[in-house]
């Protein structure tokens, strides 16, 4: 049986913030349509006096479709328990930053247990157990040409297709969700 244990997630946000280069897990659900991707972007801290998590998602992903059906999502973070458990999370971040939601079933996929959250009507995943509940309160294409040249050759070259995983030439929208719950899954 999996229960979950709220937290207050300022306790972890130094292990938050070191995960989310590794790679970190962000649900979406709309309908009976259930998705996570990996993200490697992202931002913790406090946005019009409320705390928020920063993602970056690009405009063409399945997930961008999705937040637009439902503005809530889930952040899904790694507790590294032990070598088999970082493997484990290696390979479903992996599967998950590699295939299409709208072309498989990346929970199935990666053996990933969906956990029904408190707050928000996206579930948490037990394999990362550590749970943001997040409501969409902005939302913002992320304008690639203030950029320098530099960062746009190398993360949106013109000449990737926006279908390509990793740098392709779709610009990322940048979702700011409100941290309304946060919680470690147990089994």
């Amino acid at each position: 049986m999996t229960t979950t244990r709220k937290v207050d997630y300022t306790e972890y946000a130094t292990r938050i913030v070191r995960a989310i280069p590794e790679g970190v897990l962000l649900t979406t659900r709309a309908q009976d349509r259930l998705d996570t991707m990996t993200i490697g972007w992202g931002a913790l801290g406090t946005n019009w006096s409320v705390p928020v998590f920063e993602a970056f998602v690009r405009t063409g992903r399945h997930t961008a479709r999705m937040l637009e059906e439902n503005p809530e999502f889930t952040v899904n973070v790694p507790l590294d328990e032990g070598k088999e458990a970082r493997r484990r999370t290696r390979k479903a971040v992996g599967i998950c930053g590699t295939h299409h939601g709208d072309e498989c079933d990346k929970f199935e996929m990666a053996a990933l247990t969906p956990v029904p959250s408190c707050e928000v009507s996206v579930p948490g995943i037990l394999e990362l157990p550590l749970t943001l509940e997040c409501r969409v309160i902005c939302k913002q294409a992320l304008d690639v040409s203030l950029l320098p040249e530099e960062l746009r050759a190398r993360f949106y070259p013109a000449d990737v297709d926006g279908s390509a995983c990793g740098s392709n030439r779709d610009p990322h929208l940048m979702v700011f969700g409100r941290i309304v719950g946060a919680y470690v899954a147990e089994a």
